[in-house]
């Protein structure tokens, strides 16, 4: 039974059905983003995280399975990784169309990404935080939370960089730098998004 604080949490699935369904459909996405690539090597890079998540939550589903509202977002997520893997996040036909209509000097769609990743580490880790630790809504689980969203997301930049070390020009369009070579402002970015939900849980509470 899940814990009746966590979103979306009514007892169990709306249907048992509905895991192995998501996970067909981010199968089917990865799949997809694997036939005519704009670089495979990049493609490789993106969907990385996806392949290491999936085994764990295929792992953990008997004995500790997520929240609905966690397996739904970490299928958003795992979508718009792939989306990006088949074009790089630099190319994403979304992101040169809000680019043209808003006159955006950039392709935007890694900052949509962005934001959505920091939506995504902030309820996983918020349910895991209720589920296995003391805090309850409200500061103190926020602080928390923020503080392992903010670490996550410099983290993994640091791995996207030591990656994009190794990697050659795959690496740099897997950085998304779109001709900034030191990409801080991706990485300054990166890390505000994902402060995003936390922000949003504590004003709830």
């Amino acid at each position: 039974m899940l814990d009746p604080r966590l979103p979306g949490a009514s007892g169990e699935m709306t249907s048992t059905r509905e895991p192995v369904v998501l996970l067909s459909v981010v199968v089917v996405a990865v799949a997809a983003s694997a036939i005519a690539p704009r670089s495979h090597g990049t493609r490789l890079l993106e969907v990385a995280p996806i392949a290491v998540a999936v085994p764990v939550l295929v792992w953990t589903y008997a004995k500790f399975p997520p929240a609905p509202i966690s397996y739904r977002i970490l299928t958003v997520s795992a979508l718009l990784i792939a989306l990006g893997a088949h074009y790089t996040y630099a190319e994403v036909p979304l992101g040169h169309w809000m680019r043209d209509w808003f006159d955006f000097s950039r392709n935007h769609y890694d900052r949509i990404g962005h934001v959505a990743h920091g939506a995504t580490a902030a309820i996983v880790l918020r349910e895991l935080l209720i589920r296995l630790t003391p805090p309850r809504p409200g500061w103190w689980l926020f602080g928390i939370d923020t503080g392992l969203c903010l670490g996550v997301s410099g983290g993994f930049e640091v791995i996207e960089a030591f990656a994009a070390s190794l990697s050659g020009k795959s690496g740099q369009a897997y950085l998304g730098t779109q001709g900034d070579e030191f990409a801080l402002n991706a990485a300054h970015n990166q890390q505000l998004s994902a402060m995003d939900e936390p922000i949003g849980d504590v004003q709830q509470a």
